[in-house]
């Protein structure tokens, strides 16, 4: 595996375990990772099978001290983030450097809107998922089990989509009004499109 610079995984409809599943062996690799829109991944099963599963995941304590942990998220982004440090070995040098390579985060922050982000085909819910089965979006179990800012991080989703759509557009235009320039010049540049084209370009 080559490694490449930081990959931004856009985490939307994957499902939870296949996918830091995948990101484990990547970040023991040695590959950064950024996953945004956390809160929009799934996990199979209905809402209500998942609220009893974490339920049960919450009654479990250090019996004479709860504030020593375990500790028991409840953002969708930090849920994803345990998930994953359970699947390196983080109690050994090699887990903690894999578990440091890793950003998880709701939405999508400041400087991950403008780069490109991948999906992952082998996680995806739509590939992997048998049509008809149940499955849980994360937001809402987060949402049900005690996260407070579902609404906020959708207003913010909403403010990013609308300011990603007018630069699309623009970006549209300005491609249409550069091909009809090249249009218009076709017969000015024949004879630098001829030379480029036998060095190579």
């Amino acid at each position: 595996m080559v490694l490449e610079k930081p990959i931004v995984i856009d985490c939307r409809d994957h499902l939870h375990g296949r996918l830091c599943s995948i990101v484990a062996k990547e970040l023991l690799a040695g590959q950064k990772i950024i996953l945004v829109r956390c809160e929009e991944m799934v996990i199979s099963g209905s809402l209500i099978r998942n609220q009893t599963k974490y339920a049960q995941f919450r009654a479990k304590r250090m019996n004479t001290n709860h504030a020593r942990g375990p500790f028991h998220f409840k953002s969708p982004a930090r849920i994803v983030w345990r998930t994953i440090r359970g699947m390196v070995h983080q109690k050994t040098a090699r887990g903690q450097a894999a578990i440091g390579r890793l950003s998880t985060f709701e939405g999508i922050p400041h400087p991950y809107d403008k780069m490109k982000r991948k999906v992952v085909p082998a996680a995806l819910r739509a590939i992997r998922l048998k049509p008809g089965r149940n499955y849980t979006v994360m937001k809402d179990l987060a949402n049900n089990v005690g996260w407070k800012h579902k609404e906020l991080v959708d207003q913010l989703e909403d403010k990013r989509r609308a300011k990603s759509e007018a630069f699309y557009q623009k970006k549209k235009a300005k491609e249409a009004l550069r091909a009809k320039a090249e249009e218009a010049a076709a017969g000015e540049l024949a004879k630098v499109n001829e030379v480029l084209a036998a060095s190579g370009y």
